[in-house]
């Protein structure tokens, strides 16, 4: 079993290799409608959770389809929530369609990945068709404004998200946090490890 997850891992590391560049170009097909930022400051807000932590649940609206809940993928599946700052920025255009490499690795870990911004769905709807067709869900924490951001302790003081990942089992415990540096792209290698260890 060891030897069949340390593969997994290993496979899932020289897929990243090879394909990163090529996914992670995708935001220069619309480069155009990219807002550049400046530089943020790393980490702007005090985490509410830890792990071990039962996974505050949320009901959101998501695009493309009505309402998605945590509670949903209970007993279920492993869920990875990516939350990033906004639609139409940089790093997160290039984050998100980076996961497109990781796919089977989270299917064969009973792993689903949910998106989460604080923007609306009409801009989540534009960004996403933009960067082409992603695998998992995309949902809005807009209004109540970042309410379920706020309940994992990650709403900046300007009313974006910090951008962060949190495993969370089947049994709805969170396993793995990173609250990453706004400016900076998360590893997919991180993901990949902590899912592992799930099974």
């Amino acid at each position: 079993m060891k030897k069949i997850s340390y593969f997994n891992v290993l496979s899932g590391i020289i897929m990243i290799f090879f394909f990163t560049s090529i996914s992670y170009g995708l935001s220069d097909v619309f480069k155009e409608n990219i807002y550049y930022p400046k530089n943020l400051k790393p980490t702007d807000s005090v985490l509410k959770v830890k792990v071990g932590d039962r996974a505050p649940d949320f009901t959101l609206p998501a695009v493309f389809v009505e309402k998605i809940s945590l509670s949903q993928y209970r007993g279920k599946k492993n869920v990875v929530i990516s939350f990033v700052p906004a639609a139409w920025t940089p790093v997160c255009s290039d984050q998100w369609p980076g996961y497109g490499i990781v796919k089977d690795i989270f299917d064969k870990n009973d792993g689903i990945l949910l998106g989460i911004t604080v923007d609306n769905i009409p801009t989540l709807f534009a960004w996403t068709n933009q960067m082409g067709k992603l695998w998992f869900p995309i949902l809005s924490d807009f209004w109540p404004h970042g309410k379920v951001a706020d309940s994992y302790g990650i709403l900046r003081s300007d009313g974006i998200t910090e951008r962060a990942l949190f495993i969370i089992d089947k049994k709805g415990i969170i396993r793995y946090i990173d609250v990453h540096d706004i400016n900076k792209r998360p590893r997919l290698e991180s993901i990949v490890k902590e899912l592992e260890k799930l099974n």
